[in-house]
């Protein structure tokens, strides 16, 4: 079964997700910040990592840019999911290393499709 890691550190954010992803079939792992989201990626390789921005101990960019400069997880997607809307977090968390960056309040739809497509990769 596919492992998604979720970097989130809101409490309702990481249920709404968990509830959708479990729904899917997929087997999810919650972690509240970027250090944890690190060791945890480290650890037990996950298939996919859905990233918060804002968060406590170290942003959502640092942790994409770090997994992306590693050879250990540089192919492992990462889509991160903020509410920071403007044109410019989408490009910067694009150049990050990002595979895919999702606005949250986010449809169902819209991010169940785009983890299909990057696991399917």
């Amino acid at each position: 079964m596919s492992e998604v890691l979720v970097v989130e550190d809101s409490p309702t954010q990481q249920q709404i997700i968990l509830d959708l992803l479990k729904n899917s079939g997929l087997k999810v792992t919650i972690v509240q910040d970027g250090v944890e989201a690190l060791e945890h990626v480290q650890k037990y390789n996950p298939n996919l990592v859905i990233l918060d921005i804002v968060m406590p101990r170290m942003n959502g960019y640092e942790v994409c840019r770090r997994l992306k400069s590693d050879p250990k997880t540089k192919d492992v997607p990462v889509i991160l999911c903020s509410t920071k809307a403007e044109e410019f977090d989408r490009y910067w968390g694009m150049k990050q290393g990002a595979d895919a960056y999702i606005v949250k309040p986010f449809q169902p739809v819209e991010l169940l499709g785009t983890i299909k497509q990057l696991m399917r990769g």
